[in-house]
């Protein structure tokens, strides 16, 4: 008897089995998308660079400057100083592939600035 329920139910099961994944996944799916497109329109907001430009300017001053301040080593904070300026440089380009080329540039100079800094205080 029970092997007989199983020869009928595994096909059943499966099949609802597989049902419920595809409605979990569609349901996900439409959360998730919808999600991205709201976050998608935010993430672009100019104001989000600007501000976050901000935030790698006053990071960069207390960080730099104190590291400046105790070590007396220039060099992480020019270096420091020219990535924030070519992050600020991006801004002024229209959105698309030179602005993110020279915004990730420029992140990546501040960084060299901010490991300098770290190996002088050492």
């Amino acid at each position: 008897m029970v092997a007989q329920v199983w020869k009928t139910w595994r096909w059943d099961g499966l099949g609802l089995g597989i049902a419920g994944l595809c409605l979990v996944h569609c349901i996900a799916t439409t959360i998730l998308l919808t999600i991205v497109a709201s976050v998608g329109g935010v993430l672009l907001n100019p104001i989000i660079h600007e501000i976050g430009l901000l935030f790698a300017i006053i990071f960069g001053i207390i960080a730099l400057g104190k590291g400046f301040r105790d070590h007396r080593v220039l060099l992480p904070t020019v270096v420091g100083s020219v990535g924030i300026a070519m992050m600020g440089g991006a801004l002024m380009l229209p959105h698309g592939g030179a602005e993110i080329l020279w915004t990730i540039f420029g992140v990546s100079v501040l960084s060299i600035g901010h490991v300098l800094n770290f190996r002088a205080s050492r």
